[in-house]
């Protein structure tokens, strides 16, 4: 059984900067892509960041773009959304996913094998 643990999430006043991290428990050996999902109230879950399994690729939606980087260190287990430069509309609760593929996580999300139980994300104006 694979479990995603986040933490990180919080009050962030509007140009302030949050780090959200997502670990990996359970038995497996499995190198997973990663990636995390917001969704605000109202809307639909939608796709923010992606990295392989290697790490040395990460997908990005243009909404985030520039101000969000994901990354992992595969010796540590976590991986990483550092956002800066936060906005009001960033505001959501922020999932954490993992697949064996990173194309489910960048254009299939339906078919993900794993989320997290979400963490909070509020950027006041």
């Amino acid at each position: 059984q694979v479990q995603l643990v986040e933490s990180g999430g919080g009050l962030v006043q509007a140009g302030g900067a949050l780090r959200l991290s997502c670990t990996v428990a359970g038995r497996t050996t499995t190198t997973y892509a990663m990636g995390w999902f917001r969704q605000a109230p109202g809307k639909d879950r939608e796709f923010v960041a992606g990295i392989s399994p290697s790490g040395n690729n990460t997908y990005y939606s243009d909404s985030v773009r520039d101000r969000f980087t994901i990354s992992r260190d595969n010796t540590k287990n976590p991986v990483y959304l550092q956002m800066n430069s936060l906005k009001p509309e960033d505001t959501a609760v922020y999932y954490c996913a993992a697949a064996e593929r990173v194309h489910t996580i960048v254009v299939n999300s339906r078919r993900v094998e794993y989320w997290g139980q979400g963490t909070q994300v509020t950027v006041s104006s």
